[in-house]
């Protein structure tokens, strides 16, 4: 197991509110590692402090380390990181412009201008995000005429093209039909061939599918961390039980 990301002592806060509290966590390369937990445990926080997204926000601190390959990311450039770290949202966010303009975008930001390979981008991340077979007499059409799970998987396409090495997945089905989710599912097992991936998720069962490893997450602690299969089955502390077993959250 190679280490991708580690998180050592990490606390996270908005102003007062303690949002993480002490974590030391390592993600490795080329897994899928699912984290659950109930509303308000950190989950999202520390997603977001990955791609220091939560920069943006006022009143957001953070101490400890969080390294991604050996390297600190608050001393990265955030454009930098954010090329090495993508991110997929809980609703997909297509850009206002046609199928193929919406993959390409990032692409063309990052100062690729020949069309050939452009065009192989577009048709190889649209093919790693399971979306070609269903688009690709369709790229010249408005983004917006997709359905909610072809947009997701729009967006994941998008994500890739700029070849990130780690993708954070942020509730990525929380808006979709069981069809969609199965697609999106299937599109994350095959890309961790070839990324690393971080999936926050409120649906347990989803975590139990895809997952190589899962957190739980509670009041910003990280309670227990175990190979998935070991940890839904027998997991070493009650509270990690009650959860995933929906005596709460």
């Amino acid at each position: 197991m190679v280490d991708k990301i580690v998180a050592t002592t990490l606390n996270c806060s908005y102003g007062k509110v303690h949002s993480i509290k002490q974590l030391n966590l390592t993600v490795f390369q080329n897994e899928i590692l699912g984290i659950i937990g109930p509303a308000n445990s950190g989950k999202t926080t520390f997603l977001r402090t990955i791609n220091r997204l939560n920069d943006m926000l006022p009143g957001f601190s953070a101490t400890g380390t969080l390294t991604i390959d050996g390297a600190d990311i608050f001393a990265m450039d955030p454009e930098a990181l954010r090329r090495k770290v993508g991110m997929v949202f809980a609703l997909p966010l297509p850009l206002p412009m046609t199928v193929y303009d919406n993959v390409a975008y990032g692409p063309r930001r990052h100062g690729i201008t020949d069309k050939k390979e452009i065009a192989e981008i577009v048709e190889r991340a649209l093919c790693a995000s399971s979306l070609w077979e269903e688009v690709k007499d369709r790229l010249n059409e408005s983004a917006m005429k997709l359905s909610g799970g072809q947009q997701q998987r729009l967006c994941i396409a998008r994500t890739l093209a700029v070849e990130p090495d780690i993708i954070l997945y942020d509730e990525p089905c929380s808006g979709l039909d069981p069809i969609s989710t199965a697609k999106v599912e299937e599109a994350m097992v095959e890309l961790k061939k070839k990324y690393t991936i971080v999936l926050v998720t409120n649906n347990v069962k989803q975590a139990s599918r895809v997952s190589d490893r899962t957190a739980f997450f509670l009041m910003g602690e990280l309670i227990e961390i175990d190979q998935t299969a070991k940890l839904f089955v027998s997991p070493k502390d009650k509270r990690t039980e009650d959860y995933i077993t929906g005596r709460f959250g």
